[in-house]
């Protein structure tokens, strides 16, 4: 080589060495330089711009960790939400990468952030009931605001997010996602107010769930999105996306837009010309075993909308459309010899503003053929609930267990054949009595039901059964069973029935058989088996529903036993449910006679006889009324488990409030007139024990009455007569009389927790004596007595009494310095008083203690304080005599001499008001 190239490859070499240290040196120094400057700008910049509580355990600057670019990577990174989750956090990650714009930080006034690396993060999306959400962290700003002289700003270029997990959990469109193994790369010039964002992203796994339903779960995902983007508006413009999850592709467009108080939405997504069985590779995991096991093809296309407005607090909400339509099908599982083939669907839904009233299903057509058996139908409903109007038609001949081979459902072994010819045209309205024509026969023969629950099958199923409606009236109903049967365990049942003219029902079934309900239960389900018990039918019942009403009961043909065993019914009425221990009902005309009906309710066994009168127009039929008149009977009967509960907000306003279960009244029933001769050994509430407790007992139009009840409390005998009507689930009210002769005060004080509260005063009181009380008021919803309520009157007779520790006499006694007014004995007294509006006014009365002739009258509150007045006679005839007043409280009152006193605050029970109103009466002067 010659001298002079020699040289030149050395001073090229040179230059070339020194430049590459010179720049490996810059990308070592310039981070050293830099770091502490470029960290402390960022955190301005977070401060001034987020909305969140931002924290990071340390911070390096590198070009080697996302190189060419040089990167400030913040460790154990930690965002928070906005309000109102600013304690929860937003995004978590084992580090965060921002990457620097070189030229901004060698010559600009201001460090521009162009890149984002998120690696191992987990990011929490979430949206409360009203709308609001937890990633509004970004402060807005408007153009005036923004300084140029700022330290840091935000112009990105390109957004990186690894191995990272996502949740979105929105409660006010009440969708939920989760996706695990999320890949993301976004480029755009990110800086503009408008762009475009290009986006690859890759789901390792994805779910999602609609109100608690889940219609994805452990898909992968792949994507490629572009998306234009107004960050003035918030606007977002889906344009070109495809999908693919699993192997179904899917195209997806839309917009998306946030308001002020909510969203606007306009999403398309579908998949057209695609194979079905990648349809089916997009179902939840517990269809992928099957369809390893089945051969799927055909053709499908599909189609899902989402367009409107969601503003919670408006109620504006979107509607939804999905499509469905399937050419060419064919399924056959583990080469079924009659697959399902020539597969036609056409399915159709629509939900305006998310309305389940104004739900529309149209499927146009469903056609499928096995060998020689076929299935066609068309079904078009609109509305749902009260008012419905059908378009159906359906006609198939099936071998049901040819069938089940060919779909291949391994938890179900199904046979017979089905044949069903129907045709329905019209609206279904209850309150119009509108029935849609119809025309349609439905028959089951040689019927066979086994799963794997339960080891025996139902077999011998076989059901014929017509119905018609030429006028589309609920007169013209007909509703035909001409048979139906089974037999399950060795027990064969039967029935046929008629129903005719659902305005006036007439009715003719015949029923004969047992059934085992636990067993029977167990053939459906695994789980939650509180079932147990047979029921055992011999019956004949004929008849038309308004002779029943009418009292035409010799045109009733109502014949025949019904007995039952161990069957658990529950009530909406009651909390617990009651167990039929044994029951034999026998029919005749309109009663229903039991005998030594047998039952456990909560802790309480209870032995009824008696009938029951229109129980057959009550089970067919709306707002009827049971009749009935019986004898009830219970050994021990705990009204705290009669009392029902329910879920209440505190402050309904607050939509994120969680409900409170409470407890509520005991609701008697508006359809029921029952007479009942009751009897309980004993009866128990909170802490109060009442003893052979008889009377009679009627219900009536949602009310409870109690006459000639007599009872033992306190080992002393009364007698009362009580009703009760609830006013919705938080209040009842009641009246209450009561005679009692000969009870003993002091235990009275110690166990009956109203009589502490209304004569709080009797504390040390001991001594027998007789009370003559009526009383009614409000009950709350914790079935205690609002006192203000209280109103009523009567007479407490004081046979002999000693009065030990009545402080109000020994106040008397120290006022008077007299100590023969201590622990007086009292005897034949009548104490007369009256309730209202929390005042207990007490007529006035007479008491000899010790020779003094005292003389009481005035007024106590039930909340305890005192307005008495007195007069102390003194001896030997009381002729003369020292008047005082008593003031103060029942614990600490007050003795003065005077007669002059002041009407104490009534306070006045108002049934509209959350809380009492206080009342207070004119001053007044009385002798």
């Amino acid at each position: 080589m010659e001298p002079k190239k020699k040289s030149l490859l050395r001073k090229t070499l040179k230059i070339s060495g020194i430049a590459f240290g010179v720049i490996l040196a810059l990308l070592v120094i310039l981070p050293v330089i830099f770091a502490d400057t470029i960290t402390e700008k960022i955190k301005v910049l977070a401060n001034k711009n987020l909305d969140g509580e931002l924290n990071f355990k340390d911070s390096e600057l590198s070009f080697f960790k996302h190189f060419p670019s040089l990167t400030l990577t913040l460790n154990d990174f930690n965002l928070n939400g906005s309000q109102p989750f600013k304690d929860q956090s937003l995004v978590s990650a084992k580090e965060i990468g921002l990457g620097i714009d070189i030229p901004s930080l060698l010559f600009g006034s201001q460090i521009n952030i162009d890149e984002i690396y998120i690696d191992n993060a987990k990011i929490s999306v979430q949206v409360n009931k009203k709308g609001e959400a937890n990633y509004n962290v970004y402060k807005s700003k408007t153009t005036d605001t923004v300084s140029s002289s700022e330290s840091a700003s935000l112009k990105l270029e390109r957004i990186q997010i690894e191995n990272t997990s996502l949740i979105y959990n929105d409660l006010a469109t009440k969708i939920n996602i989760k996706a695990t193994g999320f890949n993301y790369l976004g480029k755009g010039d990110l800086e503009q107010s408008n762009f475009d964002l290009e986006t690859k992203a890759e789901i390792g796994s994805l779910d999602f769930a609609f109100d608690k339903e889940e219609y994805l779960t452990h898909k992968k995902v792949s994507a490629k999105l572009l998306t234009k983007i107004n960050t003035n508006s918030l606007s977002f413009v889906f344009t070109e996306n495809n999908l693919v999850i699993n192997k179904l592709p899917i195209e997806f467009k839309g917009k998306f837009d946030f308001l002020k108080n909510g969203y606007a939405l306009d999403f398309n997504v579908k998949t057209e010309n695609s194979n079905l069985h990648d349809l089916f590779t997009a179902l939840p995991p517990k269809f992928i075993t099957w369809l390893e096991k089945t051969e799927i093809r055909g053709k499908t296309d599909a189609y899902f909308t989402l367009k409107g407005k969601y503003i919670a607090s408006e109620n504006q909400k979107p509607s939804v459309t999905f499509g469905l339509k399937v050419r060419e099908g064919f399924v056959s599982h583990n080469k079924a010899p009659d697959p399902a083939d020539k597969i036609y669907l056409n399915f159709q839904t629509q939900l305006p503003q998310l309305d389940i009233s104004k739900l529309k299903i149209n499927i146009d057509s469903l056609y499928f053929v096995m060998g020689k058996d076929y299935f066609s139908g068309i079904i078009k409903t609109e509305g749902f609930g009260k008012t419905i109007a059908i378009n159906s038609k359906i006609k198939s001949r099936l071998d049901l267990e040819k069938l089940n081979k060919a779909i291949g459902i391994n938890t179900i072994d199904i046979k017979g054949n089905l044949n069903i010819d129907a045709i329905a045209n019209g609206i279904y309205d209850a309150k119009k009595r509108k029935f849609p024509i119809t025309k349609s026969d439905f028959q089951l023969a040689n019927g066979y039901l086994k799963t794997e629950y339960y080891p025996n099958p139902i077999k011998n199923i076989n059901i014929k059964a017509n119905l018609e409606n030429k006028t589309g009236n609920y007169k013209d109903i007909a509703f035909l069973i001409p048979q139906a049967g089974f037999k399950f365990e060795g027990e064969p049942f039967v029935v046929k029935a008629s129903f005719k003219n659902f305005d006036d029902i007439v009715y003719d079934i015949k029923a004969k058989g047992t059934i085992n309900v636990a067993k029977v239960y167990k053939v459906f389900s695994q789980k939650g088996l509180d079932l147990d018990g047979s029921i055992k039918a011999n019956l004949s019942l004929a008849g038309r529903q308004s002779d029943a009403t009418n009292k035409n009961y010799g045109k009733l043909k109502n014949s025949g036993t019904l007995e039952l065993k161990d069957i658990v019914t529950r009530s909406e009425y009651l909390p617990k449910p009651f167990t039929i221990k044994k029951g034999l009902f026998t029919f005749f005309q309109d009663q229903m006679k039991f005998q030594d009906f047998t039952g456990i309710y909560g802790s309480a066994n209870v032995t009824m006889n008696g009938y029951l009168e229109n129980a057959i127009n009550f089970a067919l039929a709306k707002n009827q009324i049971l009749k009935g008149n019986f004898s009830f009977s219970a050994n021990e009967l705990h009204l705290n488990e009669l009392i029902p509960s329910e879920e209440v907000k505190v402050n309904p306003a607050d939509e994120d409030e969680q409900p409170k279960t409470v407890s509520t009244v005991i609701e008697i029933p508006n359809n029921l007139d029952l007479n009942l001769l009751f009897n309980a050994s004993k009866i128990l509430y909170d802490d109060l024990t009442i003893k052979k407790v008889s009377g009679n007992v009627k219900i009536n139009k949602g009310s409870l009455s109690l006459q000639n009840g007599t009872l033992n409390i306190i080992d002393a005998v009364a007698k009362m007569d009580a009703f009760y009507k609830n006013e919705g689930t938080q209040k009842a009210k009641f009246e209450y009389k009561i005679t009692a002769n000969d009870f003993d005060i002091k235990r009275a004080y110690n166990e009956i927790k109203l009589f502490r509260e209304i004569a709080s005063s009797a504390e040390s009181a001991e001594g027998i004596v007789g009370l003559d009380y009526i009383i009614s008021g409000v009950l709350d919803h914790n079935m205690q007595p609002i006192m203000p309520s209280l109103n009523g009157g009567g007479t407490l007779s004081v046979k002999k009494v000693k009065m030990k520790g009545f402080k109000l006499l020994n106040a008397v006694s120290q006022q008077t310095e007299n100590e023969a007014l201590k622990n007086p004995d009292v005897s034949k007294v009548d104490i007369k008083t009256t309730i209202k509006n929390n005042i207990i006014n007490i007529e006035r009365f007479k008491i000899k203690v010790a020779g003094f002739r005292l003389r009481f009258e005035g007024q106590t509150s039930l909340d305890g304080n005192l307005n008495l007045k007195m007069r102390l006679g003194l001896p030997p005839l009381g002729i003369l005599g020292i008047p005082m007043k008593v003031t103060g409280t029942q614990e600490k009152p007050k003795v003065r001499l005077g007669r002059k006193t002041e009407d104490l605050k009534e306070t006045e029970y108002d049934e509209n008001a959350p809380v009492p109103v206080e009342v207070k009466t004119e001053n007044v002067v009385t002798e």
